[in-house]
């Protein structure tokens, strides 16, 4: 068998490495989703990458879309979208390194911050205004402001205000029960922002706007609207609440890197944990658990190759699956999509989501550093 240099160079022509390709029309048409379900104004929430997808490029999308701001978890990260052009308003929260308070003013960043504490520092370290979003727990306890010290905060806020170091531009919350998609259930939340909203009003800064509805909320409760709403998971093609068919937009695909004939009685993989029961052909993919292909898959689990879905079989494993072709022996190179947005065939990320016993959002959050990016 030739392996020179040429065959090596035509076996890496044909196989293309394991890619992420992100579909920047798909977050166009999920923000005019929900454009059609709101008269409020949308922050594209970009965290996690983009929720996997690449936070620029999903931003780009969002705002040529009509998203009117931009909400991140750190000011490195709201940094990093100044850096590649966008200009919209950008909210970051979360803060897992804290609030870098002099590149925050420098690139125009508005920042939330939720305990008296936080505010404390920011207004002692300031030396030039702040843009704050005032962040009240409105039912989640993960974060935001307990009720019991809100008015200590929104008090702190307008001595800070006083000082010329801090300006409140904003008051935010969180709907802990939103995806149950049951407006029933977000009337504490609601309740709880109105009244945090009319104590910054009495005490005399203004008509900051609120924002409260993540994607579940926004997609069903108009209620929870307010003068903003922030859309993260949605942008991507999931809807928590399960009541919308939002659009994938993101394809996952790999290229068979082995194919060998079984016979009847072969275990495959790891333990054996699977034996074929018939004579069959097997191929392996060059993605595994290191790549963000959940290990604990049920054995519906399957791929897509040439418009048919085959099960994907025997333990997953660090950097390979195995998937069961029949009668089809698939050639090297041969593409195989793991996840896409085509339907009938392809699997969906919700559909690996199943499979694992887990949530779409850790399906895309989770793809590996291994596997290329794209975009188109």
């Amino acid at each position: 068998m030739n392996r020179g240099p040429v065959a090596l160079e035509r076996r890496a022509e044909i196989l293309r490495p394991p890619t992420l390709r992100t579909l920047p029309v798909a977050v166009t048409a999920n923000v005019a989703k929900v454009r059609a379900r709101t008269q409020s104004p949308i922050m594209a929430v970009v965290k996690a990458d983009g929720y996997g997808h690449g936070a620029v490029p999903v931003a780009k999308a969002a705002v040529a879309a009509g998203a009117g701001w931009l909400g991140t978890t750190s000011v490195a990260e709201a940094c990093a979208l100044r850096a590649a052009g966008l200009t919209v308003p950008i909210l970051t929260w979360l803060h897992p390194g804290g609030i870098d308070v002099e590149a925050a003013v420098a690139a125009g960043i508005d920042v939330a911050v939720g305990s008296v504490d936080e505010l404390g520092a920011l207004v002692a370290g300031a030396t030039s205004p702040v843009r704050v979003h005032l962040h009240v727990d409105t039912g989640m306890s993960r974060g935001g402001c307990p009720r019991g010290r809100w008015d200590e905060l929104v008090d702190l806020a307008r001595r800070g205000g006083e000082a010329r170091r801090v300006r409140v531009v904003g008051v935010m919350g969180h709907l802990a029960l939103s995806d149950r998609a049951d407006p029933a259930a977000n009337v504490p939340a609601v309740a709880a922002m109105r009244q945090a909203r009319r104590t910054v009003r009495a005490a005399g800064l203004g008509s900051p706007p609120a924002h409260l509805a993540a994607t579940s909320g926004t997609l069903t409760d108009p209620a929870t609207h307010f003068d903003m709403v922030r859309v993260g998971a949605g942008l991507v093609g999931i809807d928590p609440s399960g009541t919308v068919e939002m659009n994938g937009a993101s394809r996952l695909t790999a290229p068979i890197v082995h194919t060998t004939e079984a016979a009847a009685g072969t275990p495959v993989g790891y333990d054996g944990a699977y034996v074929t029961d018939r004579a069959t052909h097997l191929s392996v993919l060059p993605v595994g658990y290191a790549d963000g292909i959940p290990r604990e898959c049920s054995s519906e689990a399957g791929v897509e190759v040439r418009g048919r879905r085959f099960p994907v079989v025997g333990r997953i494993s660090m950097d390979q699956i195995v998937i069961d072709t029949g009668a089809v022996a698939f050639p090297v190179g041969t593409s195989a999509t793991v996840f896409g947005p085509d339907g009938g065939a392809t699997p969906t990320v919700q559909d690996w989501a199943r499979w694992a016993g887990t949530i779409p959002h850790t399906i895309v959050t989770g793809i590996g550093p291994r596997v290329r990016r794209s975009i188109g």
